[in-house]
C-alpha cells in the first residue's frame, strides 16, 4: 500500500547539495543539504499511525489485513527500506539557542526522505526523525527514544485537530535496537528503545536555515558554515518564496527587495497569529530557538513542550529552561525576537531598515488582533466587538491565576454558563468552577520552596557583597521567585480547604458578574436571544477543547508502550482527533476501540498502578512531579 507514494524532490533540485559522501559529523559549507542513509533498526514494529496524516500523502491503509499493513509501515517508516523515489538527505541550518548563536546545527537526527505529491497535487516533505547519524549529529547518535517520539507523534496530531498550524506525524515505529540515555542528566543512564517518527509538512525549512551565512558572532565566536555565500541566500529566497508564497512571487516578480519585504511581512504575521493560537490553548513550546521556528509559520519540533494545566502566566514547561526564557508569557516576545534574527539573516537581500520597520508595525498589532478575536470566540462574544473585551479577558486570567484554575477546563465550563440563571443554578455553576481550581495540597506542591535555605541565604549575601559574582551564578528574578514561593508556602500552612473554597467562590462570583453584564449587551443587540445563545454555545464548544495532550496522559501512554502495550497510545490519538467533542472521557473511546478489537490490555501494565481518570480531568497530584527536559 506504500507504493502509492509519488515523489518529486524539488528542494534537492533547487538548492545546493553537498558533494561529499562522508557521513560522519563535520562542517557542511556551501550547501543546504547533504545526502545520508538511514541506519537499520532491529525488529521494527508500529506503535501507531495517523490515518488522517497519511491520507495527505495519498496513503490509505488496507482494511482487513491490518497486521501486514502495519508490518509494511514499520519496514519503510523505520528507515529499514526506502520507498522508490526517496532521496534521503539532511538539512543544514544554524540557530540562536537560548539567545546565543550556536553555529552549525542541522538535522542531527532527522532525515528528509523526499517530497510526496498528494492526491490534490499538493506537495508534502516527509522526514524520518530518529533514523540515525548524519553529518549534523555532533556528539549524539542520531536516534530518538520511545518516550520523546510518542510525545512528538501525539502532539503533532493534537495540534492539527485543535486547528493550530503544525507539522504532522504519520507513524511512530519502535524497535529492539537500544541506546543509552541519561533522562534527567543526573548520572542515572538507562537503556531505551530506538524509535522513529514519520513527520510531514509542506517544508521543514526554518529561520535558522538562513543563518548559515552568519559571520563570526561577537559574543560566542561561532559562525555559519556558508559565510559570504550570498548566492545561496538568493537561491534559498527564490525557492522559499516561489514554492510556498507563490502569490508574493507573482506580485513582485520584477523587484526582489519588494518581494522579500512582502515575504518577511507575511511570515511576521503568520508567526504572530501562530503564537496567539498557542496562548489561547495554553500551549508552551519549550525551546523557541531560531532553529525551531518554521519559515511557513507552523509549530515545529516538539521536544519539552507542555500544555498548561493550572493557569500560571510564568509557567515553564521545559525543565532545562533555568531562566524561564521560554515561559508561557514570554512566548510572544521571544517569537518577535526570533523574527529579528531572521531579518538580520536576510541582509543584504532585504535591508535591515525595511525589515525592522515591518516587524515593529506588524507583529504586535497582528498578535493582539488575533489573540483578542480568538478569546472573544472562547468567551462566546460573537455579536459585538467592544473595547472593554480586552479588560474582561485580562480579569478572567487574573481570576484563574488567583484561584489556580485549570486553563482548559475553566474555558470549557464557561461554554455552559447561562446568562439568566437563578441563584441556585449560579451556586451549582460556582461549585463546578471551583472544582477546577487547585486544592490546598496542589498549591503546596506548586509553591514548595526549591532551594536549600542555606543556599538561598548565601545567594542573598552574595547579591549584596559581590554583585558581579552573583550575576554569574544566579539571577535576581530567580531569587525573588524563590522568596515568593517561601512566602506563599508559609501562608498555605494556615489555609484550610473551606477557607480556600470560600475565597475562590468570591473571586469567581465577582468575575462572572462582569461576564454576565457583557453577555447581556450581546443579547440586547440581537432580535432572537435563543438563537444567539445556541450560536454562542456552538462557537464556544468549537473553540474551547475538552481534551488536550496533558503531560500525565502522555506519560500513561508512554509507560504502557514501554511495557509493550501500544493500545493506550492509539486510544489517546483517537481522542485527540476530536478535542472539541462532547464526550465522556475514556469510557467512550475505550468502547469504540473494543469494537475494533484493539484494547484487550488497555488498562494493563503501568495503568494498573494508577487509577483511571477521565481524560478531561485536571491532572492527579503525581503529575506535578513529572519533569520534561
Amino acid at each position: 500500500w506504500l507504493e502509492a507514494l509519488r515523489f518529486d524532490n524539488l528542494a534537492l533540485r533547487s538548492l545546493p547539495v553537498d558533494a561529499s559522501e562522508d557521513g560522519g559529523p563535520r562542517a557542511v559549507p556551501g550547501a543546504c543539504f547533504c545526502r545520508v542513509r538511514p541506519s537499520p533498526l532491529q525488529n521494527p514494529r508500529l506503535v501507531a499511525m495517523s490515518r488522517p496524516a497519511l491520507a495527505l500523502l495519498g496513503l490509505e491503509a488496507p482494511v482487513g489485513d491490518e497486521e501486514a499493513a502495519e508490518a509494511e509501515a514499520a519496514l519503510y517508516f523505520s528507515g529499514n527500506r526506502l520507498p522508490a523515489g526517496a532521496e534521503p538527505a539532511a538539512h543544514c541550518y544554524c540557530g540562536h539557542q537560548f539567545g546565543s548563536f550556536a553555529g552549525q546545527l542541522g538535522d542531527g537526527a532527522a532525515m528528509y526522505l523526499g517530497e510526496v505529491l498528494g492526491p490534490r497535487g499538493e506537495r508534502w516533505e516527509i522526514q524520518l526523525k530518529g533514523a540515525g547519524l548524519t553529518p549534523f549529529s555532533r556528539q549524539a547518535d542520531g536516534r530518538k527514544v520511545l518516550r520523546s517520539s510518542i510525545r512528538e507523534f501525539l502532539c503533532s496530531e493534537a495540534m492539527f485537530h485543535l486547528g493550530i498550524p503544525t507539522t504532522r506525524a504519520g507513524t511512530c515505529v519502535t524497535s529492539d535496537s537500544k541506546v543509552i540515555r541519561d533522562v534527567f542528566y543526573d548520572g542515572n543512564p538507562k537503556s531505551e528503545r530506538c524509535t522513529v517518527v514519520l513527520r510531514i509538512a509542506s517544508t521543514f525549512i526554518r529561520f535558522g536555515s538562513f543563518e548559515i551565512f552568519k559571520p563570526t558572532d561577537e559574543y560566542t565566536g561561532r559562525k555559519g558554515p556558508s559565510v559570504n555565500r550570498n548566492d545561496i541566500r538568493i537561491q534559498m529566497l527564490d525557492y522559499v518564496i516561489s514554492t510556498f508564497y507563490p502569490e508574493i512571487q507573482e506580485a513582485y516578480s520584477d523587484n526582489s527587495i519588494q518581494r522579500n519585504a512582502a515575504f518577511f511581512k507575511e511570515i511576521t504575521k503568520r508567526t504572530a497569529r501562530l503564537v496567539a493560537e498557542w496562548q489561547c490553548v495554553g500551549f508552551c513550546h519549550g525551546v523557541l530557538n531560531t532553529d525551531n521556528m518554521s519559515i511557513v509559520g507552523l509549530t515545529i519540533d516538539y521536544g519539552p513542550f507542555g500544555f498548561m494545566d493550572r493557569y500560571d502566566p510564568e509557567h515553564i514547561c521545559n525543565g532545562s529552561d533555568n531562566t524561564g526564557r521560554y515561559a508561557y508569557n514570554k512566548q510572544p516576545e521571544i517569537c518577535k525576537w526570533n523574527l529579528g534574527k531572521l531579518a538580520e539573516a536576510l541582509v543584504p537581500e532585504l535591508p535591515l531598515e525595511i525589515s525592522e520597520l515591518i516587524l515593529e508595525e506588524e507583529y504586535d498589532a497582528e498578535f493582539e488582533k488575533h489573540y483578542l478575536q480568538k478569546m472573544r470566540k472562547k468567551l462566546g462574544l460573537i455579536q459585538l466587538e467592544l473595547e472593554e473585551d480586552s479588560k474582561l479577558v485580562s480579569e478572567l486570567l487574573e481570576t484563574m491565576h488567583l484561584t489556580g484554575g485549570d486553563f482548559t477546563n475553566i474555558f470549557y465550563l464557561l461554554s455552559s454558563f447561562l446568562v439568566d440563571s437563578d441563584p441556585s443554578k449560579l451556586e451549582d455553576f460556582l461549585e463546578k468552577l471551583t472544582s477546577q481550581c487547585a486544592s490546598v495540597e496542589e498549591l503546596k506542591v506548586a509553591f514548595k520552596p526549591q532551594m536549600d535555605p542555606r543556599q538561598l541565604s548565601m545567594m542573598l549575601m552574595l547579591a549584596q557583597s559581590n554583585p558581579q559574582l552573583f550575576a554569574l551564578i544566579g539571577t535576581k528574578a530567580n531569587i525573588n521567585k524563590e522568596l515568593e514561593r517561601i512566602e506563599q508556602f508559609s501562608k498555605l500552612q494556615q489555609l484550610t480547604a473551606a477557607d480556600l473554597l470560600s475565597r475562590n467562590k468570591r473571586h469567581w462570583k465577582e468575575w462572572l458578574e462582569k461576564y454576565r453584564v457583557r453577555l447581556q449587551k450581546e443579547i440586547e443587540s440581537v432580535s432572537d436571544a435563543d438563537a444567539w445563545n445556541t450560536d454562542r454555545m456552538k462557537v464556544m464548544y468549537s473553540n474551547n477543547p475538552k481534551y488536550i495532550l496533558r503531560n500525565y496522559i502522555a506519560q500513561n501512554a508512554i509507560e504502557a508502550a514501554e511495557n509493550g502495550d501500544f493500545s493506550e497510545v492509539r486510544n489517546v490519538l483517537k481522542l485527540l482527533e476530536n478535542p472539541y467533542q462532547e464526550a465522556e472521557g475514556f469510557r467512550e473511546v475505550q468502547e469504540d476501540a473494543e469494537e475494533e478489537g484493539a484494547t484487550a490490555t488497555a488498562a494493563a501494565c503501568a495503568q494498573e498502578t494508577r487509577s483511571r481518570l477521565p481524560y478531561c480531568s485536571k491532572p492527579p497530584l503525581w503529575a506535578s512531579e513529572l519533569c520534561v527536559t
